[in-house]
């Protein structure tokens, strides 16, 4: 056996696959064409026959909207003998701010103006990367901004209670832009001048209430300024077009989530008082549609209250749109509850947390962040559904763009209004989808 040679395996010989060729940059906007829609003869007929059908069905209506409409009129007779086969929209542009304002005087639109516009700027120090505690910010636009804008819209002389929470959210607000520049001039904010004076005192809560004392000098010198102003009062059955669907949408959509969360939990929970009256108040609103809950809450909803106490039928309807979305919102929260791995309630309960703080800060973020599309989808379909708030009467953008077809001058006109509604809803809409897009990358990459 040791003369036998022992054979060592041959050595697979390495050939090297042939280099492949650079691949060809595809630049300008006829090779990214060519590429997509014209790469070859199968994608070409697809290409094609696409383009074909969506002429076929596009064309009609551009001649029905653009190229054979009436752009002037002054009745729809007129338009009619202008261009039968077209579009009439002098009677969209005539009735174009009743369908934004409804029946909200003219002279006093500027108040709805102002208080979206101070809405939106509650909301645009979100976007500043430098600016900390927006959670903070988010809140305070949540609780004082209503009172605010409650106090623009309605008026009336006797709303001091509105009259000084409007106060205390106005100083907010001029405060959060004051201290946005300060940050960015990398000075001081303003509640950091105070901290030494109040630290000779209490030394503990200096930087807090050195915020807090140049909030209320502020809400008090805001308060002394606008004492004399006096706001007509605006009656809520005068509200409506766009400006009510969209009161009526954000406070939904602004309830919805709190609702939410708190049923969705409620029917987690091992008490079974909360989780079978969270079970019930789910389970019965969703089985019904959303008309039925409105008329409930304007025909029942008043039983539940003295016969003295007269509630207008915007606040009931609030009410039933909010518990309406609340329900819904219920269920996919708990879809995002159930995602949640075991481990880390159990890692919670590890380091000491209770239920709340393990709710708070751990579970539910991690619930809200995997949910964000769902969440975003649910605003968007309660965002269309307040519409129906028009069949209990409510002068919305629905019943506006009806009004505009029984006018004597425009009888009849009901397509043109309903297209108009459809771009603005458009608008909002895909508005909301895309900034989810946007949420959900941001939050991805942290």
């Amino acid at each position: 056996m040791g003369n036998q040679s022992i054979s060592k395996p041959e050595l697979l010989e390495f050939i090297p696959k042939p280099s492949r060729l650079p691949a060809v940059p595809v630049d300008g906007f006829i090779g990214r064409l060519k590429k997509h829609l014209f790469s070859n003869i199968w994608n070409t007929l697809l290409t094609v026959s696409v383009f074909t059908l969506l002429f076929m069905l596009i064309k009609p209506f551009l001649d029905w909207a653009i190229f054979d409409a009436v752009w002037s009129a002054s009745n729809r007779r007129e338009c009619l003998n202008a261009s039968p086969d077209g579009a009439c929209w002098p009677g969209v542009i005539q009735w174009f701010n009743g369908l934004i304002y409804g029946r909200y005087p003219n002279d006093q639109q500027w108040r709805i103006n102002l208080g979206f516009g101070l809405g939106i700027l509650w909301l645009v120090p979100l976007a500043f990367k430098r600016v900390e505690q927006k959670i903070l910010i988010a809140l305070s636009a949540i609780t004082l901004f209503p009172f605010l804008a409650n106090f623009l819209f309605l008026g009336g002389s006797d709303n001091q209670f509105n009259y000084i929470v409007a106060c205390v959210g106005l100083a907010y607000l001029l405060i959060l832009y004051i201290n946005i520049g300060l940050i960015y001039l990398d000075r001081k904010i303003l509640g950091e001048y105070l901290e030494p004076l109040i630290g000779r005192f209490y030394q503990r809560r200096a930087a807090l209430l050195g915020r807090l004392l140049c909030w209320l000098t502020v809400t008090v010198l805001l308060a002394f300024l606008f004492q004399n102003l006096t706001l007509l009062l605006v009656e809520v059955d005068s509200w409506g077009g766009l400006f009510l669907t969209l009161i009526i949408s954000g406070f939904s959509i602004v309830m919805a989530l709190p609702i939410g969360i708190l049923l969705a939990l409620g029917r987690r929970s091992h008490m079974p008082v909360f989780r079978w009256l969270s079970i019930c108040t789910i389970e019965l609103v969703r089985s019904v549609p959303l008309i039925t809950v409105l008329f409930m809450s304007v025909t029942m909803l008043p039983l539940f209250f003295p016969n003295t106490m007269e509630l207008n039928k915007l606040v009931q309807v609030l009410v039933a749109v909010c518990v309406f979305a609340g329900a819904y919102m219920a269920e996919t929260v708990r879809g995002g509850l159930q995602g949640i791995p075991p481990g880390q309630f159990e890692a919670a309960k590890s380091v000491g947390l209770g239920y709340w703080y393990t709710m708070a800060f751990i579970i539910l973020p991690q619930a809200l962040r995997a949910m964000i599309p769902n969440i975003v989808t649910s605003f968007i379909s309660l965002f269309k559904d307040t519409t129906l708030v028009s069949i209990i009467g409510l002068f919305d953008i629905m019943l506006m763009a009806r009004n505009i077809s029984i006018d004597k001058n425009w009888l009849g006109l009901h397509t043109e209004p309903l297209i108009a509604i459809s771009i603005l809803f458009f608008i909002f809409c895909y508005s909301m989808s895309q900034y989810s897009h946007r949420l959900e990358k941001k939050l991805k990459n942290k």
